[in-house]
């Protein structure tokens, strides 16, 4: 059996919007399973699920992922149940919670309880893409007139993946939703982790075989030591940010999966020498741990290890500009 293969966009900086959406026709054209658009402070990723929906015609695409604050449950509902028609039937809706920085200090907005306001939002979700009435009674939401969404949905129940943290909310993800995608794991303890929540799964009535978690951290094939040298150095920018920059639900993931000092490390010395001297600070062997660098032949034997540790969906990311290396690339990574 093939593997089922996720390829992200980058929300960062000037998107060159028409190599990226060739690469789409591309990824579509190999049979991968999904495209994956992420949003934080940068483009809007609704925009470029539309754009993607109309270039492709089988693969899935997915949000990873939007927040669930600076859009009501309502507003997101609509978003991807209009997707969803355009698409017919190809939406993933990824959910998660960012942080407070970005949800108060960019869009302006106090940062609720993160476990209620998702256990709310996917509820009223759920209810306005089955086209019953939306009639919620909730600690944060209080619905009571009736609404319901002016079209027939395409599908009446849409995929809900979330990005948890916390074993709590890595939980109430088992029980309400139907895919888990998490961060900051790393490689050692993943099977740990996956059998864990596949165990939670059961416990809500539901079959592992149904519930998709996707491998945390990603894949780079990069098949040249320039290329190697500069996506790792990347994967270090990004820990290095997440452990300084973002708060505290990442350096407390970090710290329950072992790596409180490489945290703290990283964190002195963005203090002291800026973004630059943190991403230098992260060990060798810790990038590698959550997230992983290599030539494909490489990147297959990782994602032959993500698939023993349980995961059923694999995050890739492919730096090859050739068109015909690039499909020759992608299947061999699925397989």
């Amino acid at each position: 059996m093939s593997r089922r293969i996720g390829m992200g966009f980058d929300w960062q900086g000037s998107m060159d919007r028409e190599t990226s959406l060739k690469r789409a026709q591309i990824a579509d054209e190999v049979g991968i399973d999904s495209l994956w658009v992420a949003e934080a402070w940068g483009q809007d990723a609704f925009t470029t699920l539309v754009q993607l929906a109309e270039r492709t015609s089988n693969v899935q695409v997915a949000t990873g992922i939007v927040n669930i604050y600076s859009r009501t449950p309502a507003a997101l509902a609509q978003h991807f149940a209009t997707i969803d028609e355009l698409s017919e039937g190809r939406v993933i809706v990824g959910l998660g919670n960012s942080g407070p920085q970005v949800i108060e200090h960019f869009h302006g907005v106090p940062f609720q309880p993160a476990f209620k306001r998702m256990r709310e939002t996917v509820e009223i979700m759920k209810i306005l893409f089955s086209g019953e009435r939306l009639n919620y009674d909730g600690d944060l939401f209080k619905l009571q007139r009736g609404f319901t969404l002016r079209f027939d949905t395409y599908r009446k129940q849409l995929p809900i993946y979330l990005a948890t943290l916390n074993p709590r909310s890595v939980q109430m993800t088992a029980e309400i939703s139907d895919g888990w995608l998490p961060i900051m794991i790393p490689m050692d303890r993943l099977k740990e982790e996956i059998d864990q929540v596949n165990d939670w799964v059961r416990e809500a009535g539901k079959d592992p075989a149904d519930f998709t978690i996707r491998a945390p951290g990603g894949v780079t094939v990069a098949n040249s030591p320039e290329a190697q040298a500069r996506a790792r150095a990347g994967q270090a920018g990004t820990l290095a940010f997440y452990c300084a920059r973002m708060g505290e639900f990442y350096y407390r993931q970090l710290s329950r999966q072992g790596y409180e000092d490489e945290a703290n490390a990283a964190r002195l010395a963005w203090k002291e020498g800026g973004g630059g001297a943190a991403a230098e600070s992260i060990p060798g062997e810790m990038l590698e741990q959550f997230g992983f660098v290599g030539t494909t032949e490489e990147c297959v034997e990782r994602l032959e290890q993500e698939q023993s540790a349980g995961a059923l969906l694999h995050s890739v990311n492919v730096m090859e500009s050739d068109p015909n290396e690039f499909a020759k690339i992608l299947e061999a990574l699925k397989g």
